[in-house]
């Protein structure tokens, strides 16, 4: 952070600027407006062709893009809520046959969807498959990568890649490759739970568990490894793989973990019979 009028270095949370006295004004503590992801704080904003707004945000957020005439939104397939009739649907393979396995690979579905608004404006909602929210982030040349279950839609000229993340990717549980979103336009994540937001200082390390990551700058430095030392901690601590991020980066958290909530209702579950005919119920 630098002084506005000479350009010095700040210490945080500086009230004024101890070169020229110039008083800096502080910034709202929960302000997305600085760091590599920029969200629109009222959860609403324009692009080229559209504008989007975030409804009941929290555990059931709603996106709703509102398209003007001939322009088109792109999205996950499976994403929409609702839609205008005049809306059109057009559903393609991802970068071709060989796009299209590598993101079944990865765990995602081969489609993407295009929403295009024919003759005249159009509506069309969207929402991921589990409870959580939802922020639009105005992306700006970047480059980030994105869990493939938190992409939900963006601008038809991002480029979304899946990229070969090798043994480390696969061991992290995030499959073997992840989402490489860049370009200009809006990007809407969702998350299951809240987003949290965590900025790292240049060599500030932070780990966090692999099934709470939503995205991350690409250009940030990161290790898997297990959440403790030896075999036998790691799994009587119930935590399995964790990326070691290494700032200067940022990161997009979940508040909730899919694979451990899904745990928890496993026992829920009626067990089937070892017939394979039915239910088990107890006599």
């Amino acid at each position: 952070m630098n002084c506005p009028n000479c350009n010095s270095s700040l210490l945080p949370d500086a009230k004024f600027c101890g070169s020229c006295g110039t008083t800096i004004s502080q910034a709202p503590v929960d302000s997305f407006s600085e760091g590599a992801f920029h969200f629109d704080q009222d959860g609403r904003g324009q692009g080229r062709g559209y504008t989007w707004e975030v409804q009941h945000p929290g555990s059931f957020a709603l996106a709703v893009v509102k398209l003007q005439p001939e322009q088109s939104i792109s999205a996950e397939a499976g994403a929409m809520v609702s839609m205008s009739a005049n809306i059109e649907l057009q559903s393609q393979l991802k970068g071709g046959l060989f796009g299209a396995l590598k993101r079944a690979v990865g765990g995602e579905s081969a489609f993407v969807s295009t929403f295009t608004a024919r003759g005249t404006a159009g509506e069309v909602t969207l929402a991921p498959g589990t409870p959580g929210d939802i922020v639009g982030i105005e992306m700006k040349d970047q480059v980030f990568s994105v869990q493939a279950s938190s992409y939900l839609a963006g601008d038809t000229s991002l480029k979304v890649e899946t990229k070969f993340g090798g043994l480390k990717s696969w061991m992290g549980g995030e499959g073997l490759f992840v989402l490489q979103v860049s370009g200009a336009g809006l990007l809407l994540v969702s998350s299951f739970g809240a987003i949290h937001r965590k900025v790292l200082a240049p060599g500030e390390r932070y780990v966090v568990d692999t099934g709470h990551l939503v995205a991350w700058d690409a250009s940030t430095q990161y290790q898997l490894r297990k959440a403790a030392r030896g075999f036998f901690q790691s799994v009587f601590s119930g935590e399995g793989l964790v990326a070691d991020f290494v700032g200067p980066g940022e990161i997009l958290i979940q508040t909730r973990n899919l694979a451990a909530f899904a745990g928890l209702l496993k026992p829920f579950f009626p067990s089937q019979s070892s017939s394979g005919s039915g239910f088990n119920f107890g006599s």
